[in-house]
């Protein structure tokens, strides 16, 4: 007998709004998250922070509603609850409260979303320097703002976050940017079909607006990025551009170069993937309405292939309605009625991606960094290392991990998987696709001895 009709790992967009539409078409819905509050990366804390930080931008605000709408009786939602394990039945072990516990369902929503790809460079593990996704993490959830900060890397994201800290009085002192002209010719043939998503290409301008009014410094086509610690705590931050040798102060360096699906969970079930060349990156195999080759598993949103926020919302509603067409509560005529609006939605909001992804995306260096560049933090291996390997007979990720232990530390290679494929393959993504990802094993995400041995199976529909 199965505890719920339903269970949603993952409370961002996609997986709030198929745990909604699930409920409200009567099943019995478990929501998981390990975080302590709903919301996902994109609206996170925006429950709680409502207005009250207005330079955040209006659409992270209308992440509440959101938030909102997972009060229905119909949906009981776990927060502080690690995922671990799936299993076959299907069955989600967690981890919440230090010890374990386990539920079953016949339909099993992956909604992990994305994480943000690595920005290796010589230097980039020194204090003072992070990605822009953790510091909107720190600005959301406690209204700390970055300070005297450089923005470096490439993606929308740099835009959004420079303009989030205009509008909160602290702009950064500068943003390097990696892309390159020859990016942006590449992107022009992907134009017209952007132009479905006009309104996100004008929010994008209106940013880029908003940081040229402030006099923020911009530098393009930067290469040879590199950061080092002053005695006074200070970082210089140096790089290459237009032809000439910049070197920066600061106080914080905050990078990015995009994000990529986080498949750990969906690899560990199991389920087909596939190389995206475009995002350079693998997404599991699935259809239109989230599912996958595995029975009974669905994913949606940015786990899935990135998207943004209004395409996860709509891949989440569009996991439920098939839900509940196989749970027998609609036709499939039904199903795709109400499959209408968020069919549209999700096809305007992933009209724009192949121009950002061409336009944005990761620079060479980022793909294969420069033999001093640490590329496993947890076990603190270079790049170089790892091509010394490579010429001393090692093939693969198998015997890489082995020889240098490359991806067995605490993040299991959520940190530098994409690293390691990019330097086996010079950068080039097209041999990184040929490259299958490594196997994930249980437990999914570490926990300790005592959290497995009290493994229990009483998260009931009452829990």
């Amino acid at each position: 007998m199965s505890d719920f009709d339903l269970i949603t790992i993952g409370a961002g967009p996609a997986g709030m709004s198929a745990a909604r539409v699930a409920a409200e078409g009567g099943l019995r819905v478990l929501l998981l998250d390990e975080q302590a509050r709903p919301g996902g990366q994109i609206y996170r804390n925006a429950g709680q922070t409502r207005d009250a930080r207005a330079w955040l931008g209006a659409e992270y605000a209308a992440g509440a509603r959101l938030v909102d709408a997972l009060e229905h009786p119909g949906i009981t939602a776990r927060f502080g609850a690690t995922v671990w394990r799936l299993d076959a039945g299907p069955r989600v072990v967690w981890s919440e409260g230090g010890a374990s516990h386990s539920a079953r369902a016949p339909h099993i929503l992956l909604a992990g979303g994305a994480q943000e790809r690595p920005v290796p460079f010589p230097g980039w593990t020194q204090p003072g320097v992070m990605t822009a996704g953790a510091a909107q993490i720190l600005m959301k959830t406690a209204g700390m703002l970055p300070r005297d900060a450089v923005l470096a890397g490439s993606g929308p994201l740099l835009y959004l976050v420079a303009a989030q800290m205009i509008d909160a009085g602290a702009p950064p002192k500068a943003l390097v940017e990696t892309q390159t002209p020859r990016m942006m010719l590449r992107a022009l043939p992907h134009l017209p079909k952007a132009l479905f998503a006009a309104r996100t290409l004008l929010k994008g301008l209106g940013l880029m607006a908003r940081i040229r009014k402030a006099g923020v410094r911009r530098y393009t086509a930067a290469t040879d990025l590199a950061a080092d610690t002053e005695t006074d705590g200070t970082i210089r931050f140096s790089f290459r551009s237009g032809g000439a040798q910049h070197s920066l102060t600061c106080a914080l360096v905050l990078t990015h170069q995009g994000v990529i699906p986080s498949t750990h969970i969906s690899r560990a079930a199991g389920i087909a993937h596939t190389w995206n060349a475009a995002q350079v990156a693998f997404k599991p195999v699935h259809d239109i309405w989230g599912a996958t080759d595995r029975p009974g598993l669905y994913v949606a949103g940015d786990g899935a292939g990135i998207g943004g926020a209004d395409a996860a919302t709509a891949a989440g509603q569009l996991a439920a309605l098939d839900i509940l067409r196989s749970a027998g509560r609609i036709s499939a005529d039904a199903r795709n009625q109400r499959a209408a609006l968020p069919r549209a939605t999700l096809f305007r909001a992933r009209a724009i991606r192949p121009f950002l992804d061409a336009a944005y995306a990761p620079s060479a260096e980022t793909l294969s960094p420069p033999d001093e560049t640490i590329i496993c933090r947890c076990e603190e291996i270079t790049a170089g290392a790892v091509r010394q390997s490579v010429k001393e007979g090692a093939q693969g990720h198998r015997q890489i991990k082995t020889s240098l232990r490359v991806g067995m530390g605490a993040c299991q290679g959520l940190m530098c998987d994409a690293t390691v494929r990019g330097v086996l393959c010079d950068g080039k993504s097209a041999c990184m696709g040929r490259i299958a990802p490594p196997r994930a094993r249980t437990p999914i995400k570490p926990i300790t001895l005592g959290e497995l041995a009290a493994l229990t199976n009483d998260c009931k529909e009452t829990a």
